[in-house]
């Protein structure tokens, strides 16, 4: 049985402004929800008001409508400040999401009974380091990724975990995942699927040449160092956002961040694995499902 964890009073429903339907659903449950009792606000996802409220600690849950990317962007921004999240997908995969579209009405009922539990994810802060200068620093739900550029040619990333030297991969680029991470990039490169609570890094290349060509699994509480070498591009993108580019000596440092992304469950923690066949077998992307 999920845990009572109490009632929600103050939410924000916050929909994917790219998607034609999700402004009027949000509406819909706005109101739905304001029926029975609850201060609502919605808006779009990246309106720098509703930001600015949810940083300022207006609201004691967040609705995302949208797909995994709109749950990545919704997660980046409600764990800095402790806020749990709820998804219901308007996307295509949904491995993020709790609820399907046409579900909402006959579940968020149960918010007001209490009648659910928050099942936390570990995120990684990520660090951009050129010589002994930290150049920036990203809290990522899903990876970051180090790699190769434009020019289709591999490069050199020498590795270290805790301070000691692993190993220099020759590959595309090289995956330091979460556990939610495990599902996505790393998932497509051939790496393990791990349980989404589990507080450990995930390392894994992509098209290594000559190199180790196995996933490696951190303890909980490490820290991996990347070092570029290169003579051409070389980047980072963090959750598969706008590659950052990297010179040739910068290193990329991942380790666990103090920020936790909390996602609000009415299923039971066996949904996760219920899930993985349907999700395995039938990619939405394609057109193709059945």
């Amino acid at each position: 049985m999920p845990e009572t964890t109490g009632k929600f009073q103050r939410v924000v429903v916050a929909a994917h402004p790219q998607l034609p339907e999700a402004a009027a659903e949000c509406a819909q449950i706005a109101s739905f929800l304001q029926a029975r009792g609850l201060t609502v606000f919605h808006g779009l996802l990246y309106d720098e008001s509703l930001r600015q409220r949810i940083q300022g600690g207006e609201f004691d849950l967040m609705i995302a409508l949208g797909g995994d990317g709109t749950m990545l962007r919704a997660g980046h921004l409600c764990a800095p400040v402790g806020l749990p999240l709820l998804g219901i997908n308007l996307g295509n995969f949904g491995y993020l999401t709790e609820i399907k579209q046409e579900q909402w009405r006959e579940t968020l009922p149960r918010l007001l009974e209490g009648g659910f539990r928050l099942e936390k994810r570990m995120m990684l802060r990520a660090e951009h380091w050129h010589e002994d200068r930290l150049i920036n620093t990203w809290d990522v739900l899903n990876e970051i990724v180090v790699g190769r550029g434009h020019v289709v040619r591999p490069v050199q990333l020498v590795t270290s975990v805790d301070g000691r030297f692993l190993t220099t991969y020759v590959a595309d680029a090289l995956i330091a995942s979460t556990a939610t991470g495990s599902t996505a990039y790393a998932l497509a490169v051939g790496g393990p699927i791990l349980p989404p609570e589990l507080r450990n890094i995930l390392l894994i290349a992509v098209a290594p040449h000559l190199s180790i060509d196995h996933a490696i699994l951190l303890t909980e509480g490490s820290t991996v160092s990347i070092t570029v070498n290169t003579q051409h591009e070389a980047v980072a993108s963090p959750d598969g956002q706008f590659p950052i580019d990297l010179a040739d000596g910068d290193r990329v440092e991942a380790y666990a961040s103090e920020h936790t992304v909390q996602f609000l469950r009415f299923q039971d923690p066996g949904y996760f694995y219920r899930n993985l066949t349907p999700h395995m077998s039938q990619n939405p992307m394609t057109g193709n499902q059945r």
